[in-house]
């Protein structure tokens, strides 16, 4: 099974020396070696926007190039919007990005690989799968 990986699990394996997030980058780890990585532009780009040294963001760029963007369509975003309707009116915030993952995460029926709080809210309300590693 494909596993949408949100940002903050990137994070944790390009940038971070701390030994506390190690069972997130071995799990991330796996799943690419095993190619079952799902990524969307705007996880990129939220990705690459932390780099304002012009080499690191080469690097991570060259090392984001392997991995294909799974496409984002129309009612994917119209969904985004449906989905922060119904978190609002439950008192559940949250942002264009999450709901827009949530989305695209629903239609394709792939969990969402994150450590995100936010999204244990979501799924209270909203029909989401988080993956679990396993271990």
């Amino acid at each position: 099974m494909k596993v949408l990986v949100d940002t903050p699990i990137w994070s944790y394996a390009l940038r971070s020396q701390n030994i506390d997030y190690q069972f997130e980058i071995d799990a991330l780890t796996s799943l690419i070696r095993d190619q079952r990585t799902i990524i969307i532009g705007p996880i990129r780009q939220e990705i690459l926007s932390g780099y304002s040294d012009l080499r690191k963001y080469q690097i991570i760029k060259e090392k984001l190039s392997y991995l294909k963007n799974s496409p984002i369509l129309d009612g994917d975003y119209e969904l985004a919007a449906e989905y922060s309707n119904k978190c609002r009116k439950k008192g559940v915030q949250g942002s264009h990005i999450d709901f827009l993952i949530c989305a695209v995460a629903n239609r394709i029926n792939i969990p969402i690989f994150t450590s995100d709080k936010d999204f244990e809210h979501y799924q209270k309300i909203l029909s989401i799968e988080l993956f679990k590693i396993e271990g």
